[in-house]
């Protein structure tokens, strides 16, 4: 019985946990496509050339680009020094639109 409750609890949390996954990994996409969007705006075709150009991790800077790894706030920061934007401007309703 004891055992029964604690997989169900178990379980539970593990269906929460997947689901804050899906919406993170979501939401890194979205911050990817923003960030490849606002390089191309700033006429760089290619991810390389800009993260040589601005001293980034090559990379890591794909890996921002591609929604496939995490990132601090300090490393968004830096990188939308390099679009001369900040937080409130990235996340504008152009990024809201990426749904």
């Amino acid at each position: 019985m004891y055992l029964k409750k604690g997989f169900l609890l178990l379980y539970s949390m593990m269906q929460k946990n997947d689901q804050s996954l899906l919406i993170n990994e979501k939401e890194l996409k979205k911050i990817g496509q923003r960030i490849k969007h606002l390089r191309k705006a700033k006429g760089y075709t290619n991810p390389d050339k800009f993260s040589y150009d601005h001293n980034l991790n090559r990379s890591q800077y794909g890996k921002y680009e591609a929604g496939s790894t995490n990132l601090t706030i300090g490393t968004l920061v830096t990188i939308l020094n390099c679009f001369n934007i900040t937080l409130s401007e990235f996340f504008n309703e152009e990024y809201v639109k990426l749904g």
